[in-house]
């Protein structure tokens, strides 16, 4: 414990320092369309800290999919980065807060004001009752469904508002060689599922699926692949070979009508695609989650062992700064956590995502990591396959509560 006060204190004074020496790995998974976004950042710390030279380690691969497994063999054999982007809650906690290989900040949160710059209940989300672990440089929506509209208004179709909905509506879409829904790669079609999910059980019923009170076998969960399965039999045959952004893009080019994703999209489709947000594209709540907000958090810690922790400590400050925030989320179509947010910098869609923040019923993402440790997130990429190839219901939901049991969730 004195060994960390001593780090705190030490790290505190030098993060002020204008001239900063040594190094800086930043290791995220924001590469290609989302590394505009995190350059501006980088781009913001060398103008504060010239003398450090930034490396930055991505490691390409949709929602971190491919990052974790490289950071895992990383913390387990040594050799941390200085920090690594993570979502924000159980990924983080219940994994390397779990053993012990993270840094306390709270003192960087009491030092900087950040305890009434950021809501309560995200402080909480990335808190433990021994300390807080990692500083959030934004809030992604996970539960919007996408759409072109010139495109709807030409297939005679409108935003669907529930499943049933939807369902009523894919003959009229495919009878014009349209596909209803565009889902991709294996995350993608969980990510689907995580709306069908909370739209099937309700907020309350999400969040009890998380606390033990709903088990995955209950009746109400199983029923939640009976609707999966439907909504799947209107989507794409070519799921696996497709990128989040291709599957975007099909959207975009009028071979699809929606696509369920979250609202890195919206900064795909402004920053790459160069679409106005209302016009360019489309959005409403994924169906049946009216009045719920799915949220995730990409955030930042400092790693035991870390090899310049002093220049981490000033990446940290530049990433829950006002600033810092503002410059970034513009570009990556999410909004800044923090209740001060300049929202005149930010397009359409973003406002309207940072007004539904405010008055929805906030839930966290399974697959991004909020509700359920690390452990269960990547096995629940195995319960996906068995229900792809089973279309059982009953058998994937058998699957997950075997699989939760396993790793505790409950705990």
């Amino acid at each position: 414990m004195k060994r960390l006060f001593a780090l705190v204190a030490v790290l505190g004074l030098v993060a002020g320092m204008a001239h900063a020496q040594g190094k800086l790995e930043i290791f995220s998974w924001w590469a290609g369309d989302e590394g505009p976004a995190l350059q501006a950042l980088i781009d913001l710390y060398k103008q504060q800290h010239p003398g450090v030279e930034v490396i930055n380690a991505t490691v390409t691969g949709g929602s971190g999919v491919n990052a974790r497994a490289v950071l895992k063999t990383r913390m387990l054999g040594g050799d941390p980065p200085d920090s690594f982007q993570v979502h924000a809650g159980q990924e983080l906690i219940g994994t390397w807060v779990a053993a012990n290989r993270m840094e306390d900040l709270t003192s960087l949160f009491q030092q900087q004001g950040w305890m009434s710059a950021f809501p309560q209940n995200l402080i909480d989300l990335i808190s433990t009752p021994n300390g807080i672990w990692s500083v959030p440089v934004n809030i992604h929506r996970s539960n919007v469904m996408w759409y072109v509209p010139a495109n709807l208004q030409k297939w005679g179709v409108q935003p669907p508002t529930s499943w049933d909905d939807f369902l009523a509506m894919c003959p009229t879409l495919q009878s014009q060689g349209v596909t209803p829904l565009v889902v991709g790669e294996n995350w993608t079609v969980q990510h689907l599922w995580e709306s069908v999910a909370v739209a099937t059980l309700g907020a309350q019923g999400w969040n009890d699926l998380w606390s033990g009170k709903i088990q995955f076998t209950d009746p109400q969960a199983v029923k939640v692949w009976d609707v999966f399965g439907k909504v799947l039999a209107c989507t794409n045959s070519d799921a696996s070979g497709l990128s989040w952004q291709q599957a975007t893009d099909r959207v975009v080019n009028g071979q699809a009508a929606f696509n369920v994703m979250g609202d890195w999209a919206a900064g795909y489709m402004t920053t790459t695609l160069k679409l106005d947000p209302g016009t360019g594209f489309g959005w409403e709540a994924s169906p049946g989650t009216q009045g719920v907000f799915v949220m995730l958090a990409d955030s930042f810690g400092l790693p035991k062992g870390a090899p310049d922790p002093q220049n981490t400590m000033a990446w940290l400050e530049l990433l829950g700064s006002k600033q810092g925030q503002d410059a970034f989320n513009p570009l990556k179509g999410s909004i800044s956590p923090r209740l001060d947010s300049d929202l005149s910098l930010y397009n359409a869609y973003s406002q309207s995502a940072a007004k539904d923040w405010q008055s929805d019923t906030i839930v966290g993402s399974l697959v991004h990591g909020a509700v359920a440790k690390e452990a269960f997130m990547s096995q629940f990429a195995d319960v996906m396959n068995i229900y792809l190839a089973s279309q059982n219901s009953e058998q994937a939901a058998n699957a997950a509560q075997a699989i939760a049991n396993q790793v505790r969730l409950y705990d």
